[in-house]
């Protein structure tokens, strides 16, 4: 616990001086440096270091008198030599642009007063320039912005539950590239997010994932920018297109897809259990799911090979349990292959499309 006079140092910067004054609420610190100058800083971004007798860089000052004397000795300062840049390590599976937002309650036993941290997850090979923008009552402004190295997680900002309302709506600016070597150019991102403020309450928003020990509640935002694409696109779809389908709909419930030929440009799979087995009777929900699991897994293992394949998985919208779990998959166990929402126009919202990379 750093207290008033303590003599810090900062982690992730050069320098430090003495607390000359703590706000134990935000967690932050106010370090008063050699010149005079006060800088906040997170508590967790500083170490205690031994007193001016313990041949330190910085004089001990004493706080508890506003008329106290500055220390006129002359001061030896350190200056920290950079240390050598890391080389970058790529992936294979990091040369798709794969980006996250991730909110932590930082205490998960009070969801209904605590504050939140978020950070920014690059699980790709590239540089990305972010700019995150909030807004409430159309007042926007920049939250958070920089650069951030492939394959690693930054933290963004803290939150407070009064703050909370104008992380509702987002908008994630990102530009990826790489230093020094030739590469595929990735498309910009600039989507508008909207986060519902109640799943900060709700216990069971904040899951395991592959990021990181503690539960997270996650957003993709290649993914998002890539439903915000689509639905732009729907924009030019005639109405009676939209009539016509849900026409379709209403007289066929779904469509009934036979798997076309491996020959054919796109192989389309229907995962519906009613394509799958004969009967259902005696399975319960966990089985029939599995069961459609498989299939998924057949079908990949069995294209793996096959560069550029593009495959269809017909799942129907229903309650989202099958979409869930094969979006689950696809950004663990195939991280390497892409995936979108498949043609509204051909499939309505229920159906996936996988690209095997």
């Amino acid at each position: 616990m750093i207290k008033k006079g303590d003599n810090v140092r900062f982690l992730n910067a050069v320098g430090g001086g003495l607390v000359s004054r703590v706000d134990e609420a935000k967690k932050m610190v106010y370090v008063e440096d050699a010149d005079g100058f006060e800088i906040p800083v997170f508590e967790r971004e500083c170490v205690v270091i031994a007193a001016i007798n313990e041949k330190t860089n910085f004089p001990v000052k004493d706080f508890s008198s506003k008329t106290a004397a500055t220390v006129q000795k002359p001061i030896e300062i350190y200056v920290e030599e950079p240390k050598p840049q890391q080389a970058i390590v790529e992936t294979a599976e990091g040369e798709i642009l794969v980006a996250l937002l991730a909110f932590f309650p930082m205490d998960i036993k009070q969801m209904q007063t605590t504050s939140y941290e978020c950070y920014l997850v690059n699980d790709s090979n590239y540089y990305l320039n972010y700019n995150i923008i909030n807004g409430e009552n159309d007042a926007w402004k920049s939250v958070a912005n920089g650069l951030i190295e492939p394959n690693t997680q930054e933290l963004l900002a803290e939150i407070s539950k009064e703050e909370l309302s104008a992380w509702e709506r987002l908008r994630v600016q990102l530009l990826p590239f790489k230093k020094d070597k030739n590469y595929t150019p990735q498309s910009l991102v600039d989507v508008n997010i909207k986060i519902n403020a109640v799943k900060f309450y709700k216990l069971h928003s904040f899951t395991a994932n592959d990021y990181f020990d503690e539960p997270a509640m996650l957003i993709d935002i290649v993914s998002e920018n890539e439903k915000e694409a689509e639905t732009k696109k729907m924009v030019d779809i005639s109405p009676e297109e939209i009539k016509q389908a849900m026409f379709q709909k209403e007289q066929t419930g779904r469509p009934r897809i036979v798997n076309r030929p491996q020959t054919s440009e796109i192989i389309e799979v229907d995962l519906h259990i009613d394509e799958l087995l004969d009967t259902t009777a005696g399975l319960s929900n966990a089985a029939m799911l599995q069961c459609q699991l498989d299939k998924f897994h057949e079908v990949l293992d069995a294209n793996k090979n096959r560069k550029g394949q593009k495959i269809v998985f017909i799942h129907g919208k229903g309650e989202g349990v099958l979409r869930k779990e094969i979006e689950k998959l696809l950004k663990t166990r195939y991280k390497a292959y892409y995936f979108q929402d498949a043609s509204f126009r051909e499939y309505g919202f229920g159906a996936t499309m996988v690209t095997i990379k």
